[in-house]
């Protein structure tokens, strides 16, 4: 018998094809909306975590300012210097110290250039920042104390000015100088924000200040602390230091901020975590919106039909079997509608993931709980015009016109 109201159920969606598929639109907009948003978020929170893994986990950046995020403070705090980099290294706590001065410049090879951003730095930045070469060498200690015309292209830079051919020993043109090609990083792809890393090119921390910048200071300093001391030790000894080099006295603010790039990793993994979810309660909104779509359908569907269910009940029909027959008609319609916005959301996710370079990393518990709520959204809205349906009364149905 039941079978029986399944078949009836599933015969009245298929007489009213359009109505059933309007209706089920908007449980379909709803769950592939929270599938994409929860999705892309998790792959945004993935890449996150890789990157700030990638750099290890005794890695701190040092910068001038308060880290504290507003107006003021970096602005008028002094900048660090190539001197505040070598008393840095004689820490026994540091590993590695890389200094980093930016410059946006274009970058010239015969008919071909490149915009990109110029980063001077030292050979360290290959080991702090993780980052191998793909083929050639690093800088030398007397061309970053002479400040030579050599540089490191990273791999979008190389592609765009010399194609599949090979760069090293050729020279290119930065803002006049020439420069010899002397290494080309390997490819590292889309960082936290979706910036593309490959497209820099690393000179000499000197070259940048004398010949591009035309200063003697540091914008920032990235340093790897020792394995053999926990990150938290680092710190606190790379704190001691800027405080007597920037003759800052006990009780004074500092002008300057040491950062635990895993913290940051977290921090912002946090932020996209709420963010996300943000997002994804407003985009369950539309589910509900959806339920309540077929709830009216329902409603309507039953005034439609209040003649079938007088006849229905008149031939020994009990009141049971017309509210299941009912109900199943709204669960077939959320049903279908989740599962259709499942696939569709994973398809946007996955779409979604390859434009913003992130890792797709669908979670099988947010599916598996879409799909539930779908059918959740049939019971709950069904129930009502489904009960309606089972009270009506045989002779007065038998009436209606």
């Amino acid at each position: 018998m039941l079978w029986e109201t399944v078949r009836l159920a599933f015969r009245a969606i298929l007489r009213n094809t359009l109505r059933s598929v309007l209706t089920v639109l908007g449980v379909v907009i709803g769950v592939a909306a929270v599938i994409a948003m929860v999705t892309v978020g998790q792959g945004s929170s993935d890449a996150v975590a890789a990157q700030v893994e990638s750099l290890g986990s005794n890695v701190v950046m040092l910068r001038p300012g308060s880290s504290q995020m507003g107006p003021g403070g970096r602005d008028s705090a002094p900048e660090f210097t190539v001197r505040d980099v070598e008393a840095l290294q004689d820490l026994p706590v540091v590993a590695a110290v890389a200094p980093s001065v930016t410059s946006g410049q274009t970058v010239v090879f015969g008919n071909a250039n490149r915009p990109t951003q110029i980063r001077g730095t030292s050979a360290e930045y290959l080991i702090v920042s993780n980052w191998p070469l793909a083929t050639g060498r690093a800088f030398t200690e007397s061309e970053e104390r002479s400040g030579a015309a050599v540089c490191i292209l990273g791999q979008t830079v190389r592609a765009q000015l010399f194609g599949a051919g090979n760069p090293l020993g050729e020279t290119v043109r930065i803002k006049g100088i020439a420069c010899q090609v002397i290494g080309v990083l390997a490819a590292k792809g889309a960082g936290t924000f979706g910036q593309d890393q490959d497209d820099t090119v690393l000179m000499p921390v000197r070259t940048v200040q004398r010949r591009l910048d035309g200063s003697t200071t540091v914008s920032s300093i990235s340093i790897s602390v020792d394995r053999s001391v926990t990150t938290d030790q680092g710190i606190r000894e790379i704190e001691a230091l800027m405080h007597e080099r920037r003759r800052i006295n006990i009780g004074e603010p500092d002008n300057f901020s040491v950062m635990d790039m895993k913290q940051v990793g977290s921090m912002l993994s946090s932020i996209n975590g709420v963010l996300t979810g943000l997002l994804s309660a407003v985009a369950a909104v539309s589910l509900l919106v959806g339920g309540i779509g077929i709830m009216n359908i329902m409603l309507v569907s039953v005034t439609e039909r209040t003649r079938e269910i007088g006849i229905r009940l008149a031939v020994g029909a009990t009141a049971r079997q017309v509210m299941t027959q009912f109900l199943i008609e709204a669960v077939v319609l959320s049903v279908l509608g989740g599962v259709i916005g499942i696939v569709l959301g994973l398809a946007l996710a996955f779409a979604g993931a390859q434009f913003l370079s992130i890792p797709f990393s669908p979670s099988l518990a947010i599916v598996a709980l879409a799909f539930c709520f779908s059918a959740v959204v049939g019971v709950v809205f069904g129930f009502f015009p489904a009960r309606r349906a089972a009270r009506l009364d045989p002779i007065e149905a038998l009436r209606h016109q």
